[in-house]
């Protein structure tokens, strides 16, 4: 057994020696250490930012995309919102033990699904330090245990972070196990976590595609993850032009590089403003590949190439096309589409209905930025990540998305003929 085996192995065995342990933890226990947590987080705040300056001018040395780096960087601003996502999780209702539905048959037995933890939970990630704080209070609130592999290129933010994670837990009284790190950088530690079946319930991997095609090329136990955010936002031709263009900026500019960005802009050809529309995301400073019809709205617009409209670009680019109708508008989502999330811009009610109805998206949004694909903003709390499987959970996984459920039958003596 190679040492990254052997490191995973244990860490995978006092994790489920934890997670039996958690079974019996009260709500209330497990609210009090993510507030300690959050406390422990502002707490340290000065040790936080040093470790993630630390990683951030490494990643600066190495010559990481602008995009990597942004993903990567906290600031005052960032490790407050980081405790702030901690403590709304605490505040959330606990789903383990919740009925999700109960029956009786004509026999008399009561027949009830039941929410109960996953178990085990492997998380894998890149660049996002904020991740390590999210997955620990996200699992831990669900009843979970949870091993975190982080990036290298995080690995003094994820530390620092997980410090003061995992001293509101011990605070707590829980067990220590419930959340741990994987300290060595070592590549070869992903692979043995894939392999981990029967330590390791679920790995839910977040970063870059290269890293997700891995996980679910070689895992030996369930995935839940999402490729790509190639995400499109369609301006219908009854769109009011003020909202197109501030939905559009701020779908593609407020942050290139979180999986909620919009990649590709469609715009119906009978919408009547689309160089007003065009020109102001020019003006915002992003780069536009359109085709031949959006070409002509302004010479700074350069020709789209095939790969385009399969790009998610993570950066302030944008592919930009027009189409002939609604159906055109879907035909395009569902050929180059990633199932993330894709917004239609209209104020004719039936059109966007008809959109909702048919786009095969996890996220469908009407008159709003797909910016909020992301689950604080839809009151989660936080989120591990977006899945846009078929599967268990779609779309923000949160606290319901780290459940399954049991069946319990109640019964008063019956039995079968």
């Amino acid at each position: 057994m190679t040492e990254s085996a052997k490191l995973i192995t244990d860490m995978g065995r006092k994790a489920r020696a934890a997670f039996s342990k958690l079974t019996g933890v009260s709500d209330a226990q497990k609210s009090a250490a993510l507030k300690a947590a959050a406390r422990h987080l502002r707490a340290n705040q000065q040790t936080i930012l040093a470790a993630n300056q630390r990683d951030v001018e490494s990643a600066r040395e190495r010559e990481l995309s602008a995009a990597m780096i942004d993903r990567l960087m906290i600031d005052e601003g960032r490790l407050e919102a980081i405790a702030s996502a901690v403590e709304q999780v605490a505040d959330l209702p606990d789903p383990v033990g919740q009925t999700i539905d109960r029956t009786e048959r004509p026999n008399g037995l009561v027949m009830e699904r039941i929410r109960v933890p996953l178990g085990v939970i492997g998380i894998i990630y890149e660049s996002r330090p904020n991740v390590t704080a999210d997955a620990a209070a996200l699992t831990l609130r669900s009843g979970n245990a949870v091993i975190l592999r982080g990036g290298s290129e995080a690995i003094n933010s994820n530390r620092a972070i997980f410090e003061a994670m995992a001293a509101g837990v011990v605070e707590a009284g829980l067990p220590a196990d419930a959340i741990q790190l994987v300290q060595t950088t070592d590549r070869a530690a992903v692979g043995a976590m894939l392999k981990a079946s029967g330590l390791i319930d679920i790995i839910i991997p977040r970063g870059g595609k290269s890293l997700v095609k891995r996980v679910q090329d070689e895992a030996r136990v369930p995935v839940l993850a999402h490729l790509d955010g190639i995400n499109h936002s369609y301006i219908g031709k009854d769109a009011a032009q003020d909202k197109a263009i501030a939905i559009a900026v701020n779908a593609k500019m407020r942050r290139t590089g979180i999986c909620g960005a919009m990649e590709t802009l469609l715009i119906d050809q009978d919408y009547p403003a689309p160089g007003p529309l065009v020109r102001a995301l020019l003006d915002a400073g992003c780069e536009l590949r359109g085709d031949d019809s959006i070409l002509e709205l302004d010479e700074r617009i350069v020709s789209a190439e095939a790969p385009d409209w399969d790009t998610e670009y993570l950066a302030p680019i944008l592919s930009v096309a027009m189409v002939n109708g609604v159906d055109e508008a879907l035909a395009h989502i569902a050929e180059h589409g990633s199932h993330h999330t894709d917004v239609i811009v209209t104020e004719d009610a039936d059109l966007a209905e008809r959109f909702i109805l048919r786009a095969d998206s996890a996220i469908v949004m009407h008159n709003a930025s797909s910016q909020f694909a992301d689950g604080g903003e839809f009151g989660l709390g936080a989120e591990i990540g977006i899945s846009t499987g078929r599967l268990h959970a779609r779309g923000p996984v949160a606290l319901e998305g780290l459940t399954t459920y049991k069946w319990v039958v109640r019964g008063t003596g019956q039995i079968r003929p």
